[in-house]
């Protein structure tokens, strides 16, 4: 399972904004993770004024993947080619990683864009 941006901020400080049985889910998931880009999303987020995080994003990121045993997908060339070849719903770049990620890798995404699902994404809010 995969978690966009917006659900791992959710995962680490609101839970309540996670539904119970996708909160169940990600608990009982051999493996849950976050795109490299959500890294960049955080660092941006946090450097321009729109996230407060106690600690520098570095160690904020590194302390909760580690706390929720989150593994990181690189964006590598596939992801990349594949999120420019996607038809044009999203324009956000970082949410096109995150569905191109999920496609090649056939994971559910937690978030709570619903326009994941067009593009054949199993969207768990």
């Amino acid at each position: 399972m995969l978690l966009d941006t917006c659900a791992l901020l959710w995962l680490a400080h609101d839970q309540t904004k996670i539904s119970r049985e996708t909160l169940r889910r990600i608990e009982a998931s051999p493996a849950v993770f976050i795109s490299a880009a959500s890294g960049f999303e955080i660092a941006l987020k946090h450097r321009t004024g729109k996230l407060h995080l106690p600690i520098p994003p570095q160690e904020w990121i590194r302390e909760i993947l580690r706390h929720h045993q989150i593994d990181v997908i690189d964006l590598d060339l596939e992801i990349c080619m594949k999120a420019v070849d996607l038809p044009p719903i999203h324009k956000d770049p970082c949410d096109r990683f995150l569905i191109s990620t999920a496609l090649i890798r056939n994971l559910p995404v937690v978030t709570a864009d619903r326009r994941f699902s067009d593009y054949g994404v199993e969207v768990l809010a």
